[in-house]
């Protein structure tokens, strides 16, 4: 059987450069403003683009759960993806909760699918930073490790072709 593996960084928030610093703490101000009043943890996530500026979203609950938004996806959501300037190039995702963990927070399924068709629409990798409340990050440099055997344009009887070529 064959096994997979990838490539990621485990460290902590201060030795990151200062721009990714500067992502990690908006995804923390972000989860601040997550409405959780089911389950108490806030998640909040930060998008870096390519020309510096930053897109935030946190998680929404709702009574009726499968109506909830998780913070990424809240974020990417604003994302202007008509037009061609507008790459990510990291996203940052924590979390803060009432019993905190230390452990680096990973998207969920759907998001880690969401991240990834925005890479594959940009045609380039996103990084992510994974976050602890206390520091701990774990740093991928494309979100194509999220999802090793994902689901894509391929498998629809589409033709592909990006908004950035248009």
């Amino acid at each position: 059987m064959e096994q997979f593996q990838f490539p990621f960084l485990h460290g902590k928030k201060s030795a990151l450069p200062e721009e990714i610093q500067k992502l990690i703490d908006r995804a923390e101000a972000a989860a601040d403003k997550a409405y959780a009043p089911y389950s108490h943890f806030k998640v909040g996530a930060a998008v870096l683009l390519e020309d510096g500026s930053m897109l935030t979203g946190s998680n929404h609950e709702n009574a009726a759960y499968p109506a909830g938004v998780c913070a990424e996806r809240a974020a990417l959501s604003t994302l202007e993806m008509n037009d061609k300037t507008h790459r990510v190039k990291a996203i940052a995702v924590t979390y803060h909760s009432g019993d905190e963990y230390g452990k680096p927070i990973s998207p969920c399924g759907i998001c880690r699918q969401t991240i990834l068709e925005v890479q594959q629409w940009q045609q380039q990798p996103i990084s992510i930073y994974m976050c602890s409340p206390d520091g701990k990050v774990i740093v991928l440099e494309d979100a194509g490790y999220l999802l090793p055997f994902s689901f894509g344009s391929e498998y629809l009887n589409v033709q592909e072709t990006s908004p950035l070529d248009r």
